[in-house]
Parts: C-alpha cells; structure tokens; sequence
C-alpha cells in the first residue's frame, strides 16, 4: 500500500458522439453497425493525493475556482455505498465505483483528495467519468491490485451506472490520457486502438454557454432503435453507423498523416451530416448558440474548421486553429465577442526516441572458452543479405533501423580498444581495393555507425539493470530504447522489430514503457524474463506481471495467457522503449544474493506505478548466450532463400576474382619459366 499521485483528463469526442450506446443495441438486433468514436484526453484535468483509510472512503474536492466543497466520508459497506450511490449527487459517483471495487476485489477504504481540478464540469468534456476513473484508479495504485486500463474503464463504467446518472461507452475513455484513441462498440464488446499522429494540432474548445437537455437528446435518439420503424428512425441509424463509421476511418487518417485542413474538413462534413439526420429527431440539436458560432465568418481566419462537442446541442463547440497563435486570437476573439470560456486541447506527434542503449559488458560464461579470447558479441552471424558480421553489428544496427540517432554501449573497461577497433578505425586500404563493391559499402557503413556510438565502462560486474542505470547521466530526461546485446531479430514486415516497439511506445502518448514479447515454448521460458497481462488490442498487453526465468510451474501458474482460445506464453525478446522513470526504481533496487541489480525489479516497479506495456511483436527472435541455441541462430537468421540467393552473389565475385588472380599467376609463372630458359 503506498501513497500515489494522479491525474485523469477529461474527454473530447472528436468524431462519433452516440455512436457508442447505439453500437450497445447490437445486443438486440445485430444488423446494426457497430459504433466507433475517436475521442482525445484533454489538456485539463482532476489532480488527486490518494492514500489508505482502513474502514472509510474519505473524499475532498476542490471546484476549477479553486474553493474546496469539504470533505465527504462513508464507512466501507457494501449496502451503505450502494445506497450513497442509488441518492444520487456529485459524490455518488465515488460511491458507486467504491462498491464496485470492494464486491469484485476486496479493497478496503480510501482517501481522495482532489486538491486540483481544471476540468469545467457540465460541458460535455465527461468531468464525471473523469471522476469515476480516477476512483478506481486511485484503488488500484493504493492496493496495488495490478489492474490494466481496461479494468480501470469497467470499474468507472460500473460505478457511474450505478447512479442516477446514465453514461455512454466512450466516456470513461479519459483513462487512456492525453492520446487519440479510437474506440468501437458492438453490443458488451468493447475495442480499443490508440492512434498515433503524424503532426501536431491545436484545438480550442469553447463553452458555448447554453443550456441542453442531454436526457431529451438522449430519450429522442434512443426511440429510433433497436428497429427502425420510420424514415426518421433509419436516417438516425444510417447517420450513427455507416455514415459515422465512413467519416471516422477517413478522420483516422488525417490524423496519422497529420493533416490539420483534412480533419477540420471532416469535422464540417460530420456536423452536416448530424445536422441532417438528427436534428429533424430532438429539438433539442436545433442548438442556436452552436450553429451561430460555426457560422461566423471570421473564426475562419484563424480556424480550419470544427464542430459541437459531446451530445450537441449548446454545450461546447471544437475548433482546429491554424497555429498555437492563431488559437490565442480566436480565444480572445469568442471571450470578447460571445463571452465564451476557451479551453485549448493539444494534440501532438509522438515524441521522438533518439537515444538507444545496448550492454554487453556480460562475462559471456554461457560459452565459455570462447569468450575467454573474444567477448560473446563478437560472435560471427551470416546476415539475410549474405555478409558475415558480429552479432554486435546486427544489434546495432537493429537500434539504428528505429530512428535513434545515438548509441550507447556498455561494455568491459578491457574491451574498450576492440569495440574502438572495429567501428571506429577504418580498413586497410590494401582490404578495401580487394573487397567488391557490396563489401566495401559495409566498411563505409561500419565508419559512419562508429560516429554514432558511445562507450561507458562496467567496471565491475553488476547485473543488467546495473549496466543501464549507468547510461542515466548520459541519457538524461528522455526515452530510450534498450536493447539486449546477444539477441537478433528478422522482421516479418517492412518495420524492423525494433522500429514496432518505438512506433507503439509513441503510439500510446510516451506515457507508459513498452517491451517487446514474442510468443515462446512453455520448455523454453526458464531462460527468459516472462510476462503475464490482459489485452489491450491484437497485439498489445497491459501487463500485470513480469517474471525473472520461471520454472514451468511457475509459467504455467501465473503467467499463461490466453489468445485465439489458446494457452500461450510471452517472453520478453530484449528490446525495451523506457521512459526515464526506469532509472529512479533502478536506483532503489538492492542487489540480489548474486550482488546483481536486475532490470526486471525495477520494470515490475515502473509496472505497478505507471504501467508497462508488452507489444507481440511481428518478428522472428533469435538467441546468441546459449551454445545450443546459438548454433541454431546461425542456422536459421539468415533466411535460407534469401541468404542463398546472397552469399551466391557474394560467393559468385570472389571466385571470379580468384579465377582471375590464378590466370594471373598462371602467366606471370609462365612469363618467368620462359625468361629463366633463354637464360
């Protein structure tokens, strides 16, 4: 139990509001379109201190003026919290989260102080389900429960419908933070695809200072389902399914390239399009102030274009400005000219990992003698491309592939002038004349790679997460990818492995580490770190174990995993991409029985307060630091086909140079047999 914390943004939808209680109706008639929403955390938020309270939920909330409403308590009774819940009110929301939470995992009680709050409440930013998440969430860091995100959301989705007040599917999204995520319903099924974009965009929000009715809006749209019986109720359907689902996959798009004008042009369409469909249905979307304000001419000076927020009607309005310039000018024009509050949503491109760390600093015992003579990277592969390198070499170039522009290796103080040697001293220019051209461009590549890299000293052996706490200084407030010295990878797809692991990191906003897993025997998992989680998408876990080389018991108590109706165990491939936090929990680890500080303590830490994630990476992983599974990376990383077609080319020079030079001396030999006989 510890003391955490947390904040929790608020929610814009961007595309597909009420779509997601309409996907809920496929449960009834499942020839309805699934709903799909991209929504985005927003830049406010509620900021809480949590810690224990045996017997007692204690919550404290402080308003966006600053005032505190006093401090609101329950005792721990699952009747009790279920009645403060069913009364309705602000703090039934906690209420009804606490009951869940205490029926399905046994918690016991809480404190909640919610000493910040900068999210407007009523304004369709889903301030309530902000509030709901952050309960359970709070639960969840407090007792350590090892929750995912998922979890999370079902929590706040349970306790909120608990209440008096009703909620959508998409509400309790905020979870996901700061980040566009698409989200789609079909019936109880809920999917989850964080998205990642290619540019930055500016958003203002603005409270349009109306008033709606959202249980009218709400009340009219539902009598439309779950069978159209009119016009109007087909129209209704056609809007919030295909309509909504054309518009949302080509707003997914814009997104990923980028491209502000695109989105902006797609929100105009889907105000068109609802305005069509639905406003006919409530007037309570005739919404006046909305359409007054979308109007106006002058908001395109400094606007792409936008759209209503949440339900509609007249409670927010979205823009997507120009510049970060243009939304201060807009922002003070809709204060002065329509008495409009602004808030402003930053949507940006992922941030960039520039730095990479690779140890191989490693004693190598594993093959010993060998590595008595030579460290254990230097151990020679033949690459799909038909050239023979060390498996040092591969691994940096496979850091490289990601898009980082530094490297980092740690390695013994003694195998300083051997790395030096290799990537920074160029060949002999007597090698470099005998070489082909295919071959000579890899010395050309081994001189520019040495510019990149960075050699830190081990001076005693102390384990893996000892050799990377020693790159903190060097890489400073950022993230980095790690990478295991001694294991190899091909990619299935145009995207190296690494390149997927940093793609997916940027994918989920920086805001939690990823590794890389791939699916292993349940023999084989003794030699691995081994991880245990619950799906967020297709190929991503939230994990909610690690597990330093178990035993087969072990894997098979704790850590199997199901997908596609089947057992399965995930290891971890040795690519990681760190937020820096990694070096704080490596700091405090005590060393185990060996006097080693191991990586794995500190991830299972980082786990527990900010979460990890684990991608399937789509790839193929290959060991070196074991003999018997070296042997057969040497015979299979190079890819049969592909690597017979290469070393066929590579082979094919060198025995015509040969061919050549014996010519050569065949006629030089001749030549001298001639002189020495008229001698």
């Amino acid at each position: 139990m510890n003391v955490c914390d947390i904040f929790v943004p608020g929610r814009v939808c961007l595309f597909g509001e009420h779509s997601d209680w309409a996907g809920g109706h496929r449960r009834t008639n499942s020839e309805l379109v699934p709903g799909v929403v991209i929504i985005s955390g927003t830049n406010q938020g509620l900021y809480a201190r949590c810690r224990p309270c045996p017997g007692e939920l204690v919550v404290r909330s402080t308003l966006t003026d600053g005032s505190v409403t006093g401090s609101w308590r329950v005792t721990m009774e699952l009747s009790r919290l279920q009645a403060e819940a069913a009364a309705g009110g602000f703090f039934s929301y906690a209420a009804g989260v606490a009951a869940y939470m205490l029926d399905f995992y046994g918690v016991d009680g809480l404190e909640i102080d919610n000493y910040k709050t900068t999210l407007p409440v009523k304004k369709g930013l889903s301030s309530s389900a902000a509030f709901c998440v952050l309960v359970a969430r709070a639960f969840n860091q407090v007792y350590g429960l090892g929750l995912t995100t998922r979890a999370e959301i079902e929590a706040a989705y349970q306790g909120e419908i608990a209440t008096p007040s009703r909620c959508g599917r998409m509400d309790q999204g905020c979870a996901f933070g700061q980040i566009p995520v698409m989200m789609t319903f079909d019936g109880d099924r809920l999917g989850v695809q964080p998205l990642c974009p290619g540019g930055d965009f500016y958003l203002l929000i603005a409270d349009l200072c109306g008033k709606k009715d959202t249980v009218r809006i709400l009340a009219d749209l539902n009598d439309a389902y779950p069978f159209a019986n009119t016009p109007r109720d087909q129209a209704v359907q056609r809007c919030l399914g295909p309509e909504n689902q054309r518009i949302v996959a080509a707003a997914r798009a814009a997104i990923e390239a980028g491209d502000a004008a695109a989105l902006a042009a797609l929100m105009r369409e889907a105000q068109a399009v609802f305005d069509e469909h639905l406003m006919p249905v409530c007037e309570e979307l005739r919404s006046p102030r909305l359409h007054r304000v979308l109007s106006d001419p002058r908001i395109d000076e400094w606007a792409y274009g936008g759209k209503g927020v949440g339900s509609q009607g007249d409670g927010c309005v979205q823009f997507i400005c120009r510049s970060p310039a243009a939304r201060d000018a807009l922002a003070a024009y809709l204060q002065s000219e329509y008495g409009m509050p602004c808030f402003e949503l930053d949507i940006a491109r992922p941030v960039s990992v520039r730095k990479a760390v690779i140890p191989v600093a490693g004693l190598g015992t594993r093959m010993f003698p060998y590595t008595k003579a030579v460290p254990k990277t230097f151990l020679p592969v033949v690459t799909p491309d038909g050239v023979a390198k060390p498996v040092i070499q591969v691994v940096v170039e496979e850091a490289l592939s990601a898009g980082v522009e530094e490297i980092a290796l740690i390695i013994q103080p003694e195998d300083e002038p051997r790395f030096r040697a290799y990537f920074q001293t160029d060949a002999r220019p007597e090698t470099l004349a005998k070489l082909p051209p295919a071959l000579a461009e890899e010395a050309r590549k081994l001189s520019a790679i040495g510019k990149r890299l960075t050699f830190i000293p081990q001076e005693h052996p102390g384990g893996f997460g000892h050799a990377v706490l020693l790159a903190e200084r060097w890489v400073g407030q950022e993230p980095f990818l790690l990478l295991l010295g001694d294991h190899l990878f091909r990619s299935c797809e145009t995207r190296s492995v690494a390149r997927q692991v940093v793609e997916s990191f940027q994918t989920f906003g920086d805001s939690q580490s990823v590794v890389g897993i791939y699916e292993e025997a349940l023999s084989r998992v003794k030699h691995y770190g081994t991880v245990a989680g619950e799906w967020v998408n297709e190929e991503t876990l939230q994990l909610t174990r690690l597990f330093e080389k178990p035993t087969e018991d072990e894997a098979r108590t704790y850590l199997a995993v199901e997908r596609h109706g089947r057992e399965c165990f995930y290891c971890v491939n040795g690519i990681y991409a760190l937020r820096p936090r990694i070096f704080t929990w490596l700091a405090r680890q005590a060393a185990d029985s060996a006097g080693e500080i191991q990586l794995t303590d500190a991830l299972e830490a980082l786990r527990r307060e900010e979460g990890v994630k684990g991608l399937v990476v789509n790839g193929t992983h290959f060991d070196t630091g074991i003999p018997a599974i070296y042997a057969e990376t040497v015979g299979k990383f190079g890819s049969a086909g592909v690597l017979k077609s290469s070393c066929s080319k590579v082979l094919k020079v060198f025995e015509d140079r040969e061919v050549g030079e014996r010519k050569e001396r065949a006629t030089l030999n001749a030549q001298h047999s001639t002189f020495n006989a008229q001698v």
